[in-house]
């Protein structure tokens, strides 16, 4: 039992490991779901958008993990 718990909590851990960063990557994805849902935007700029927060938030993440 206790490998199947090791198991799940690495499992977990690959997902969950900087929380500041999931919660980053979910606000860029709830923005572009804001935009589309309620500007009707074509989807070039919403994906446009989409990459470039998503790209930006993970080089960010990497800039404060280097000052560690």
């Amino acid at each position: 039992m206790t490998v199947l718990r090791l198991i799940f909590d690495e499992f977990v851990g690959l997902f969950v490991d900087d929380e500041q960063l999931a919660l980053s990557i979910l606000a860029v994805v709830a923005g572009c779901w804001l935009v589309v849902h309620y500007v009707h935007d074509n989807s070039i700029t919403i994906g446009l958008l989409l990459l470039f927060g998503c790209l930006g938030v993970l080089m960010a993440s990497v800039v404060k993990g280097a000052r560690r």
